[in-house]
């Protein structure tokens, strides 16, 4: 607890000296790091960001002792920022999370309409962007979650949202970036942002959320990582006669 609470300190005190001195893109990343990676790993960025050197500061901060499992690198970072140009003037979302994902939240008015699966036109241009940052990021990997709104039942909406997702990636995938870097689940109705109590919160809640994510280095990873749930597979519907 002791070594913790100094190296905090230290944090602290390299903050408060080091960027003052740094530019938007150098603070952003290493606050970034901080969220993410600890202490340890925080020391590493701001030390990476005022040599102009972030790959060197990340190799210092891990060996303090990074305990986060991904990075937010300069490529995130510039991703993020052509993510947010591409998507000015829509409804969609652009966040950084807690734990160093970029996150996309892609609602209904650009991406699917009431109980289709089928990805609108409208959603192509944030998609092709969207590629061309993991594609420049070969290290970076997706995951994709699809959402419906309560109209219907759990047999209909969860695997509704799952053939959400699997189509979002059958599109990236038709861009260029290989299957196995993007993962997909589908959580239904379960999950709202917005009660349905209107049609316009309903295609809010009618959504999919992107998340890219850029691993540490495996030496940087904590030996014990949490196991990851199971992926979900596309539902196949079966024709009706």
């Amino acid at each position: 607890m002791v070594n913790k609470s100094i190296i905090s300190v230290i944090v602290f005190v390299l903050i408060l000296g080091g960027c003052a001195s740094m530019s938007e893109s150098q603070q952003g990343t290493a606050k970034g790091t901080a969220i993410g990676t600890g202490a340890g790993a925080a020391v590493g960025a701001i030390i990476g960001a005022i040599a102009g050197d972030p790959a060197r500061g990340a190799g210092i901060g891990a060996g303090v002792g990074a305990v986060g499992g991904y990075i937010w690198s300069n490529r995130m970072e510039e991703q993020k920022k052509k993510m947010e140009v591409a998507t000015e003037g829509t409804k969609v979302s652009v966040t950084q999370t807690a734990d160093n994902q970029l996150k996309l939240n892609v609602p209904s008015d650009i991406s699917f309409d009431t109980g289709k699966s089928t990805i609108k036109p409208e959603m192509h241009a944030v998609l092709n962007s969207l590629a061309k940052g993991i594609i420049s990021n070969p290290n970076s990997q997706v995951t994709i979650i699809g959402y419906t709104d309560d109209t219907g039942n759990d047999s209909i909406n969860n695997p509704l949202s799952v053939n959400r997702a699997a189509s979002t990636r059958a599109y990236l995938a038709s861009q260029g970036i290989a299957i196995n870097r993007i993962s997909i689940d589908g959580r239904g109705a379960s999950e709202p942002v917005a009660a349905n109590t209107s049609t316009e919160n309903r295609a809010k809640n009618r959504r999919v959320e992107i998340f890219v994510k850029e691993p540490q280095p495996p030496q940087q990873q904590r030996q014990h990582e949490l196991p990851q749930p199971q992926e979900q597979q596309p539902y196949i519907q079966k024709p009706t006669y």
